[in-house]
């Protein structure tokens, strides 16, 4: 297992992330799986016995089980992992149980504490941005919760570019403590964060955790070109994340994955996760898994290193087309940095 600094931090999260939508797996999280204490603990120990070192979670995760659980089988272990969570969905039926005013963040935190049995979040991140709540106001609770020792440091997750741009820069305006990472998805089943996301990371120093890198299993091989959803996959349970655009391009990437994989004796998943965990700023993978076996599948991408040639394949086969004003940038390409360089290269080539 390779450890990577966290974006401009100092905080080193290993290449993998175990990820715990499916500890508990009631109400909407019940297609990712329904892992009670034991089946999370023996997750953990896999996850740990392969170097992992971050586990995420978050509050609406099944309605806070995932990190009642988490915290049970974590136990007196609870200081040898970092532990990442987050805030912003509606853990209520109040007019203040979501979103991320400084009243909803701070009984979130608390209430995330209690359920994890522990003093401290290692990654406190908002979950989705919110447009009704002052941005000072959000980023000031947050701070005080670094400041009361509380929270270690914060991510976002889910924001646009102008959005992430904007929390970072009213951070600075007030000398407040500043995002550390985005959790995004990202995959080669729609590379859509390539446009600002990713760019953004690179030139502000951010990292960047992926969540669902194969696509809600839709990149495991599992699903072949004119043949229907394997029984007791998430589509075959009406798991709609994320949305399918352009289903030639997607089995196009399958096929390829598949090959490569053949190629390697391993599965198409791993290609999947080797190929974005080799992708710029990104730090960690997060994983998830039904079952053991996949579970200790994912997590040996961490050591599948992919050719040049067949990152170029897949980049190609994959590749989506430039939005304005990214296309005209491209016929200014002599004067690229490194962050439209991320973007641009793929089409140069």
């Amino acid at each position: 297992m390779q450890y990577r600094q966290l974006g401009s931090s100092g905080l080193r999260v290993s290449t993998i992330t175990l990820g715990t939508m499916g500890f508990g797996g009631t109400g909407w999280a019940t297609p990712i799986g329904n892992l009670d204490v034991d089946g999370a603990r023996r997750q953990i120990d896999l996850a740990r016995d392969a170097g992992v070192n971050l586990i995420d979670t978050a509050d609406v995760y099944s309605n806070g089980l995932s990190e009642e659980i988490l915290g049970e089988a974590l136990g007196a272990n609870r200081d040898d992992v970092l532990i990442a969570t987050k805030v912003r969905g509606a853990m209520g039926e109040g007019p203040n149980d979501a979103g991320l005013s400084r009243h909803h963040i701070v009984r979130a935190a608390e209430a995330s504490l209690r359920r994890l049995r522990t003093d401290h979040i290692d990654l406190y991140q908002v979950h989705e941005w919110d447009g009704q709540t002052p941005l000072d106001e959000t980023l000031r609770a947050l701070d005080d919760l670094v400041r009361s020792g509380k929270v270690r440091y914060l991510g976002a997750s889910n924001y646009t570019g102008w959005q992430l741009m904007k929390a970072l820069w009213t951070s600075d305006r007030h000398h407040l403590e500043k995002f550390v990472s985005q959790q995004i998805y990202y995959s080669l089943q729609a590379r859509d964060a390539e446009t600002e996301l990713v760019p953004v990371s690179i030139d502000q120093g951010l990292g960047i955790l992926v969540w669902s890198p194969i696509a809600g299993g839709l990149l495991s091989g599992k699903y072949r070109r004119g043949q229907d959803a394997p029984e007791g996959t998430r589509r075959f349970a009406g798991w709609t994340e994320p949305p399918i655009h352009d289903e030639d391009r997607l089995y196009d990437t399958i096929d390829a994955l598949v090959e490569i994989g053949d190629g390697h004796g391993v599965s198409a998943a791993r290609v999947a996760l080797a190929y974005t965990l080799a992708k710029p700023a990104v730090t960690s993978l997060i994983v998830g898994a039904r079952t053991e076996e996949q579970l200790a599948d994912n997590l040996a991408a961490a050591d599948l290193e992919l050719s040049a040639d067949e990152l170029a394949r897949l980049d190609a086969v994959s590749l989506e087309p430039l939005r304005y004003p990214h296309w005209h940038q491209l016929g200014a390409s002599d004067r690229t940095g490194p962050a439209t360089k991320a973007l641009l290269a793929p089409h140069l080539q």
